[in-house]
């Protein structure tokens, strides 16, 4: 068995035309689409406000990040699993499954009655979410000409944005409201529309394909992606709080890493239908891509899930007003995803906005070194605003990229393949910066203790039910030594952030345009029958 490029009867081929679907039938398909990614992404989103108040009800501070850690993870997981699914057999029903296991950990999540039953519930939820990103993504491809796609996409980018207003708000709300369980309630009846919607709208080809699906390198990539995260988020989850190499478990679970992620390689060397075909790196505009999207991964989520508790913590806002407070972020996204979008259709260039985006998310994240407990809010919204308007130049540039580098038979996998790797950058980033930010939070609020007599101590000053407000009843000077805590703990953990997102604006630097197809990924297979050409 080689790893070469199938060949059988559902491979797309250059003298198949595509299948032609009316206009109006695509706007209704993408509008499908647009709900299914705004559920998932308003996910994301709405639980970063009701965070502190949730782990501080449920007596997990120290533990917070695996409540992200966890959804990402899943994701992560089971993106390329999707993405093969839907080359193969194709994306209806997989993408209908995806909305229904989203909706069923919804419900879980908002009955958990322990912080690890929703740390399990979250987990479920994100097996659902990976599908509703790669295949919403995937199924635009299969509509849309890559030329084209660039209108539609932004779009796509801009969603995140939306999501990014309606969730903290919507989250906010609910915490100082009926309770933060109706952040979860609230995807229920959304993710039911769409389920609805989908069903009756996307009507997509399904095939059979021959070619066997790769159950070892399912298997060992999970392995390696869980070992990878376990690893990361190692000093949140061991009484410890920290590495010790002494510890034969740890030692195992890095061994096994490694040794999972080895045969996944080589599995995926050797089957005739691979997971995720390791020849797509060959491509540079591939392999560049995908290095952007890691590290786009690791800066952009470990930023932005930690700046609403940092608002909440250290300004003393509430919920609702942290989720207001992120806005100029979400414009900043909106508005260069859509025009990059635009410029990307007009244009069929795509390379400068890569580079143009990495460039000045770096300098975002260096600006975020300089928050303080005391700073303008307007200068804060400015910071953020910087940072958004660069990831809104790369977050969906970067799918079109990767798309247009492959044959349409493989858009699936090579979708899956790019976000796959963003979601491990997610978990990694998320997982190490909650870790340094812990550590440092945990020896401030210790040196402020030892300054403080003990009778003039609260009990939950470092106890897992500290919430903001907790902190915000705090009497003076402790109330300000505590919020210095949180500042002095946060930013410093950004310098972790500024050297890796500028490698990602190095990489970027070698990305090259390549023409964008000017037909859509949709072909006609088995009994189809090529189109007649046009005449004049």
């Amino acid at each position: 068995m080689t790893d070469t490029k199938p060949q059988d009867d559902t491979a797309a081929q250059d003298d198949r035309a595509p299948v032609h679907i009316q206009k109006h039938l695509v706007y209704i398909i993408y509008a499908a689409l647009m709900a299914a990614m705004f559920l998932s992404s308003l996910d994301q989103s709405v639980v970063s406000t009701a965070l502190p108040t949730i782990v501080g009800d449920l007596g997990a501070v120290s533990h917070e990040g695996w409540i992200i850690t966890s959804y990402l993870l899943a994701i992560a997981i089971v993106m390329p699993i999707y993405g093969k699914i839907g080359d193969l057999y194709g994306r209806r029903w997989p993408f209908l499954f995806s909305i229904a296991v989203f909706v069923l950990g919804s419900l879980g999540s908002a009955l958990a009655e322990s912080f690890w039953m929703l740390v399990a519930a979250r987990t479920f939820q994100g097996l659902g979410a990976g599908g509703l990103v790669i295949l919403s993504q995937a199924i635009v491809a299969d509509i849309v000409s890559a030329r084209d796609r660039g209108k539609y996409m932004g779009p796509m980018g801009a969603i995140f944005g939306i999501a990014s207003v309606a969730g903290p708000l919507l989250g906010g709300w609910f915490t100082e409201g009926p309770g933060w369980r109706w952040c979860f309630w609230l995807n229920v009846p959304i993710g039911l529309i769409a389920l609805v919607v989908a069903i009756f709208a996307l009507k997509l080809p399904m095939q059979r394909s021959t070619r066997p699906f790769d159950w070892y390198g399912t298997v060992f990539m999970a392995l390696f992606t869980a070992g990878i995260v376990f690893l990361t988020s190692w000093p949140s989850v061991v009484p410890s709080g920290k590495y010790d190499w002494s510890d034969p478990i740890l030692v195992l679970l890095l061994v096994g890493t490694i040794l999972a992620f080895s045969i996944f390689v080589w599995v995926e060397t050797r089957v005739d239908e691979p997971l995720v075909p390791l020849r797509l790196f060959r491509d540079p505009v591939f392999s560049v891509s995908v290095t952007v999207a890691l590290i786009l991964g690791i800066t952009m989520f470990a930023a932005l899930s930690f700046l609403p508790t940092f608002l909440q913590m250290a300004r003393g806002v509430g919920p609702t007003d942290s989720g207001l407070l992120m806005l100029p972020m979400t414009a900043g996204v909106m508005l260069t995803a859509i025009v990059s979008g635009l410029l990307i259709t007009k244009t069929g260039k795509y390379r400068i906005y890569p580079i143009l985006g990495m460039a000045i998310t770096t300098a975002g994240i260096a600006w975020l070194t300089r928050i303080t407990g005391s700073m303008s809010m307007v200068l804060f919204g400015a910071m953020i605003f910087v940072l958004g308007f660069g990831m809104g130049l790369v977050i969906q540039t970067i799918v079109i990229a990767v798309q247009n580098a492959v044959d349409p038979s493989e858009v699936g996998t090579a979708t899956s393949t790019n976000n796959f790797l963003r979601e491990i950058g997610a978990a990694i980033g998320t997982s190490v910066f909650g870790t340094l930010f812990t550590s440092k939070l945990t020896a401030n609020l210790h040196d402020v203790m030892a300054k403080v007599p003990p009778q003039d101590l609260p009990p939950d000053l470092l106890h897992d039910d500290l919430t903001p407000e907790v902190v915000k009843a705090l009497p003076e000077p402790l109330h300000t030594q505590v919020v210095d805590a949180y500042v002095n703990a946060m930013a410093p953990s950004f310098w972790y952030l500024v050297p890796i997102a500028a490698i990602g604006f190095i990489a970027s630097l070698f990305l090259r345009n390549k023409a964008l197809s000017t037909q859509a990924g949709l072909v006609a297979r088995g009994e189809a029958a090529p189109q007649p050409a046009p005449t004049a």
